[in-house]
Formats: C-alpha cells, sequence, structure tokens
C-alpha cells in the first residue's frame, strides 16, 4: 500500500453526521452536542473485529459464536446536519476544546495502525489536501503524526471498564437490543443500535448526573424541534429521560 500524504483544509465538510466521543467529551460538551449511546456489532472475520474486540465488548451468542461491539458515546446529528459547533464561516467554534475523534481524524483509534490507509481518501466532495505537498502521515502502516491518534487510543481504554459494565447491564435488559446487534452484524454494512445518554449518565460514578441532565434536556428538546419522524419522536424520548434524571 502506498504511503499517505493528507492535510486538513478546513473545508467542513466532515462536520456532519453522527460523531463518536469518549465520556469525558460527552460530559464536556452537553450543553451543545445531543447525546446518545451507540451499539456497534461486528462479526467474527471483519477487518475491525480484532480492535472492537479488545477496545469493546464481546458477546457470547452461544455454539462457540460471539460478536464483539464497539460502545461508545455520540453526538446524535442526522447524517445530513452539520455539527452545532461548525461555524458559518465553515471553522470549528470549539477548536481549542473540541473532542477528541476530531483531533485524531482522519485516523481512528477502533482500528488497527495497519488498517488506516482507507481512511486517507477523501469522500466525494471533501476538500482534503493529499496531494504529495501535504505532510507525510501514513507511512509503511505506520502513523506518523501520532499524538492525537494515541490520545483517542487512550481515552478509549480508560473508558472501556464503565462501557463494559455499562453494556452488560443493558444487553439483557433492552428489549430488542442483542437481536437487533446480531441482524445488522449480519448485514453487509452493518449498522448501529442507538440508547438514549440517560441509560449510561445515571450509571457514572462521581458525575454531577442533575447538572449533566440540566445541560443536556434543552438542547435535545432544541433538536427535536429541527427534525421530523423518527428523529424527532428520538429526541423526545431521550429528552423526556434527561428531564427525568433533573426531577430526581
Amino acid at each position: 500500500m502506498a504511503d499517505r500524504h493528507f492535510a486538513c483544509t478546513a473545508c467542513g465538510k466532515c462536520c456532519t453526521g453522527r460523531l463518536a466521543l469518549t465520556i469525558p467529551d460527552a460530559l464536556a460538551h452537553a450543553d451543545l452536542f445531543p447525546l446518545a449511546v451507540s451499539f456497534s456489532p461486528v462479526k467474527p472475520g471483519a477487518k475491525a473485529f480484532a480492535a472492537t474486540k479488545r477496545l469493546g465488548v464481546t458477546v457470547d451468542l452461544g455454539r462457540k459464536k460471539e460478536l464483539a461491539v464497539r460502545v461508545t458515546p455520540v453526538a446524535f446529528i442526522p447524517p445530513a446536519m452539520e455539527c452545532p459547533a461548525l461555524g458559518s464561516d465553515g471553522l470549528c467554534t470549539i477548536h481549542a476544546t473540541k473532542p477528541l475523534r476530531c483531533k485524531a481524524m482522519p485516523f481512528l483509534a477502533w482500528r488497527e495502525e495497519g488498517d488506516q490507509d482507507h481512511l486517507l481518501v477523501p469522500r466525494p466532495g471533501w476538500a482534503c489536501d493529499v496531494s504529495a505537498a501535504a505532510p507525510l502521515v501514513y507511512e509503511g502502516k505506520r502513523i506518523a503524526q501520532r499524538e492525537d491518534f494515541e490520545a483517542e487510543l487512550a481515552a478509549i481504554q480508560a473508558d472501556g471498564p464503565v462501557l463494559r459494565r455499562y453494556a452488560e447491564q443493558m444487553l439483557p435488559i433492552t428489549p430488542g437490543l442483542l437481536d437487533g446487534l446480531v441482524k445488522l452484524a449480519a448485514k453487509p454494512m452493518g449498522g448501529d443500535m442507538v440508547l438514549g445518554f440517560a441509560t449510561l449518565l445515571k450509571r457514572l460514578p462521581e458525575v454531577d448526573k442533575q447538572a449533566v441532565a440540566a445541560a443536556q434536556a434543552p438542547v435535545l428538546a432544541q433538536w427535536a424541534e429541527r427534525t421530523q419522524g423518527d428523529d424527532r419522536a428520538r429526541f423526545q424520548m431521550f429528552a423526556a429521560e434527561m428531564g427525568r434524571m433533573i426531577s430526581v
């Protein structure tokens, strides 16, 4: 595989749709991002299986079958909608405190280091600079500029024990969650299941849950007003869950 050059041109084209977050990033931006928790299954044999099994949750399906599941907080932004931190000039308005996921782009710590080259190919419409004039960032399947990638990886590892306990609690009590993950894993394009962030928030130790819920509830209500159909119903449900936490 050829070495890769890459430089961000601040076109803002990647600042749309769902954004994976660490727990600290989610809590820090509860007054800005509409939060949820994503469960993304990966079946054995897939490229991302080993990394997901190591960093995420392993589900025993019986008969020597298992599923690896990536469990992560997310900014639950519909695919065609822009990040609320994106300014009218196309620049990030929270650049100094933006989430680790944004800082590590285009690399992804949920994947093995040797499986990153395809992430350096811009999607149609993106204006990333991948010319020879851009910095060499991936050489011999090794990441050259490592600081942000390693920071995201360390944060994912730190979140791991909390998210594994959370997932182990939610899988048996959430109707349709496990069956849905099994079905999604069988699809060529995969997919994910999403729960309200309140289900995780109430299980986080040493967090002012009412303060976070008070910051998050109006954000979710605003997104319910901005969306329609299933998205609106889901935001309304998530906002109601947060509202109940405020009144506890």
